[in-house]
């Protein structure tokens, strides 16, 4: 199949009143179970590298972003490949002049921690120059909890999305895309994450781009479908399978103590992310029915 655009898999999620997920990728072996689990589900969905990936190969983009936009490129799936959480200047200029090469069709200017006049500045000027590259650009507003260190509560004053600004920010920046905060949490392990569904539809009543839900691993499946119905469009998964693949490798790894071919337990983990996509896209899936 042809490798699918951020732009066109966010477009038909909010024509048919659902959301698309998007997985996040830290190996070769992620990917490539991302797109089992989404064919598996037939389903669509994003590929997604952060900015954290990245720093761990080196601070290379290239060579993940690649493999994803082959294994995308090759899947029966319609997949598309998006870089997330950039921060880091000379990261997100590269990433721009470097897109169409690598097959990547979607970035987010991560500038939500910097006061709300240069968060404005700064994704003002990164959409400007990404939608000259013809790419779908995400932004966030508020704070999502768990990333970077942050100690930002997912519930604290200040945390979350205010509609009215939301409204200004999208007019003021042009973005594609916002990520929202309503409750959820970077990093979770555990999925008792309760959102602000009210929240929810207040901001996509007041806001003409797609939302973005980061933090889902820690939103139970009720929280999702009924995020997706209240107009979240796009939904970021990372440590859900991160604890399944972990899960899968420490099965493999205790049960032979004399273990050394890491493609024996490798395998179990790719599997086990196949399997946990698998089952969040039927999730999702069931809003449209």
């Amino acid at each position: 199949m042809t490798l699918a655009t951020t732009a066109d898999l966010v477009a038909s999620a909010t024509a048919t009143g659902t959301a698309v997920l998007a997985f996040n990728a830290i190996t070769l072996e992620h990917a490539e179970g991302i797109a089992e689990g989404v064919e598996r589900a037939g389903a669509a969905a994003l590929i997604q590298i952060s900015e954290n990936t990245i720093r761990f190969h080196g601070g290379r983009v290239a060579p993940l972003a690649t493999a994803c936009a082959r294994i995308a490129q090759s899947s029966t799936a319609a997949l598309a490949v998006h870089l997330d959480h950039l921060q880091q200047v000379p990261l997100i200029e590269e990433a721009i002049s470097s897109a169409a090469e690598l097959g990547v069709t979607s970035i987010m200017v991560d500038a939500a921690h910097l006061p709300y006049g240069d968060n404005v500045a700064q994704t003002r000027a990164v959409a400007a120059r990404a939608h000259t590259a013809g790419l779908w650009v995400e932004a966030e507003l508020g704070q999502v909890g768990g990333k970077g260190g942050q100690v930002l509560a997912a519930h604290a004053p200040g945390a979350r999305t205010d509609p009215a600004e939301a409204a200004a920010f999208v007019a003021d920046t042009g973005v594609d895309g916002l990520a929202v905060a309503v409750g959820s949490s970077h990093a979770m392990s555990t999925r008792d994450a309760r959102l602000d569904v009210e929240l929810i539809a207040r901001l996509a009543a007041a806001v003409s781009t797609p939302l973005v839900l980061h933090g889902s691993s820690g939103v139970p499946d009720d929280q999702l479908r009924a995020a997706a119905a209240a107009g979240i469009r796009k939904v970021n998964i990372g440590t859900a399978l991160n604890l399944a693949y972990t899960g899968a490798v420490r099965q493999v790894l205790g049960a032979d103590a004399v273990a050394t071919d890491p493609r024996t337990y490798v395998s179990a983990g790719r599997q086990a992310i196949a399997d946990t996509v698998a089952e969040l896209c039927g999730v999702v899936e069931r809003v449209r029915r």
